[in-house]
C-alpha cells in the first residue's frame, strides 16, 4: 500500500483536534531486549508510535506509516503499522485490515471470506475513541455507545453472519463493533484502559 492508500485508509479515522499527552510504553532499544521504557506520547517518533501497536513477531519487519500516510519504513512481513493520528491510536494491520481501511474510508463493505487481525496494544493513545454503533460518528452522545478502549486486537471474520448471535456489550472481553453494519468486526480485549 502506497502513501496515497495509506492516508486514505487512515483519514477516516482522523478526527481534528489536539491531542493530550499520554505515557506509552515501547520496547527498549538500547537493550534489544523486550524490556521496557516509558516514552510521552508528544516525543515518540512515527516508528516509535506505530510499533507500540503490535508484538515484535509482527513489527520487526512491518511496513510503518506515519499519522499523514508517509511510508517510514518498508517492511517484508505483510504487515502495516501505522502511528497515532488525532483520531485513532496506532495499529498494526495485515493485509485484510489494511483493506478493510480502505473499504471503511470509501463507503464499501469490509471485504469478506478473508480472516484479518489488527493489534492496537498501545490502545486508543490520545484519540478521544469511537462509538460502538456508528462508524461515521466523530464524537460520544448519550446513545452512540462510545468506547475509548485499552490494549485490544480487531478480527474480521470470514464470513459476517457469524456477527449476528454475538454481543456488542463493550463490559465484555469480546464484543462485536459496529453490528449491523457492513464494518462489523470482533474486538478482543487484552487489558482495560487503566492497565496501560
Amino acid at each position: 500500500m502506497r502513501k496515497f492508500d495509506a492516508f486514505a485508509a487512515i483519514a477516516i479515522l482522523s478526527l481534528t483536534g489536539a491531542c493530550d499527552s499520554a505515557n506509552r510504553v515501547e520496547p527498549d532499544a538500547e537493550n534489544g531486549t523486550e524490556g521496557q521504557a516509558t516514552v510521552e506520547a508528544e516525543d515518540q517518533t512515527p516508528l516509535q508510535s506505530a510499533i507500540s501497536a503490535g508484538p515484535a513477531d509482527v513489527t520487526d519487519n512491518a511496513t510503518v506509516i506515519d499519522a499523514d500516510g508517509n511510508v517510514v519504513r518498508e517492511g517484508t512481513n505483510g504487515w502495516t503499522c501505522i502511528a497515532e493520528t488525532p483520531g485513532m491510536g496506532p495499529m498494526c494491520n495485515d493485509e485484510t485490515w489494511m483493506a478493510a481501511l480502505g473499504a471503511l474510508q470509501t463507503g464499501k463493505p469490509f471485504p469478506t471470506g478473508n480472516f484479518g487481525v489488527s493489534y492496537m496494544l498501545a490502545g486508543e493513545g490520545d484519540a478521544p475513541g469511537v462509538s460502538n454503533l456508528d462508524p461515521a460518528a466523530t464524537e460520544p452522545t448519550a446513545d452512540n455507545m462510545w468506547i475509548k478502549d485499552g490494549p485490544h486486537m480487531m478480527l474480521i471474520l470470514p464470513d459476517p453472519s457469524v456477527y449476528e448471535g454475538m454481543s456488542n456489550d463493550v463490559s465484555q472481553p469480546v464484543y462485536v463493533m459496529w453490528k449491523g453494519t457492513p464494518y462489523a468486526h470482533l474486538m478482543v480485549r487484552i487489558a482495560s484502559p487503566e492497565e496501560e
